[in-house]
């Protein structure tokens, strides 16, 4: 008897890692061919998931199912209108501005550089930074490039970034009709043990996750703007949308975002960007320690480390958007394994 248990679990641990490696591997190949279908339907289920429980608040007020569901798309849509209306000039403008200016601020730290390896040979230390120098030059060269190329062909990114958004809008709305039979039908799919758990971690993984990041990332850009116009930081909007955009990555997002911009405004001076550092650590040290306990708590459980693996094979599959879905899959992953194990 030990023998036979001995053996299965040899044979469950065994074959677990290769099977696991062969599942990302066909999900890499099948996210390769149906990229753009895929982000469209998942930003619809989450957008319809979103806003459903809007949806279910319209409805204990006396309103029905459609009424709820058109009042609550409508007022949705007024929103991004408005602020893509008033923010999206001020966004293009200073983005064209910044990465005019980008070239000019290099040339400037150059002449820093070359001041600091003139005082650093002069006492004889072994600093080189024309190397460093070099590459950066041809990583600016290689983006402006390629920036460019990508500008020419803005009015088809337009046109299949509105038809994209067109098709998010219907599916939202199709799935907020009937996406709870469609949702039921699939966890029906499941075996009969795991189809209440999994339905459990999916709803309470994915509406707290996004949910809190959404807001999370809304405190980042509100709480920096302010404060970078303050600072008299060129381009305050632009890189404090960089920040709160970068807080949609778990665990390490934020940290990116305050590094690359932070490194953009050393190009231009190092007091600035050390003010800039300073203040976006502060904000961001509020928002983990006061907000991000309040809304997320300890809901998803996962060790910080398979959080960084989660975030590695999600963006080897998928990319950026695997990188947003990893945690929320995760926690559900573990969720439904740690109900199975209490029953």
């Amino acid at each position: 008897m030990r023998r036979s248990v001995s053996l299965k679990n040899l044979l469950i641990y065994g074959l677990g890692g290769p099977i696991v490696a062969l599942n990302c591997w066909v999900l890499y190949w099948i996210f390769g061919y149906f990229q753009n279908q895929i982000i469209i339907l998942s930003t619809a289920a989450i957008l319809a998931f979103l806003l459903n429980y809007i949806v279910e608040v319209l409805e204990r007020i006396r309103f029905n199912r459609i009424q709820a569901i058109i009042v609550v798309l409508l007022f949705t849509l007024a929103v991004l209108v408005i602020i893509i209306v008033t923010l999206s000039p001020v966004v293009i403008d200073q983005t064209s501005q910044l990465l005019n200016n980008i070239p000019d601020w290099w040339m400037t730290s150059e002449t820093h550089l070359r001041g600091l390896e003139m005082w650093a040979k002069k006492r004889r230390l072994p600093v080189n930074f024309g190397f460093i120098s070099i590459q950066i030059n041809e990583s600016i060269r290689n983006l402006a490039e390629q920036f460019t190329k990508e500008l020419a062909g803005i009015a088809g990114l337009l046109l299949s970034a509105f038809i994209n958004f067109v098709l998010i809008i219907v599916l939202a709305f199709y799935m907020l009709l009937y996406g709870e039979n469609f949702f039921n039908g699939l966890i029906n799919l499941c075996p009969t043990k795991i189809r209440a758990p999994l339905a459990k971690s999916l709803k309470l993984n994915f509406h707290y996750f996004f949910l809190s990041q959404i807001l999370l990332a809304l405190f980042m850009v509100i709480t920096l703007t302010p404060i970078f116009l303050i600072l008299q930081v060129p381009f305050a909007l632009i890189f404090a949308i960089i920040i709160g955009i970068s807080q949609l990555i778990p665990f390490v997002g934020a940290t990116l975002g305050i590094g690359l911009v932070s490194f953009i405004i050393l190009l231009q001076s190092w007091w600035m960007a050390l003010q800039v550092t300073v203040a976006a650590i502060i904000v961001q040290q509020i928002k983990d320690n006061l907000l991000t306990p309040k809304l997320l708590g300890n809901f998803i459980g996962l060790n910080p480390i398979w959080i960084i693996v989660a975030l590695l094979l999600g963006f080897q599959i998928a990319g950026l958007f695997g990188t947003l879905v990893a945690i929320p899959i995760a926690g559900t992953i573990k969720s439904t394994f740690d109900a199975l194990k209490s029953t």
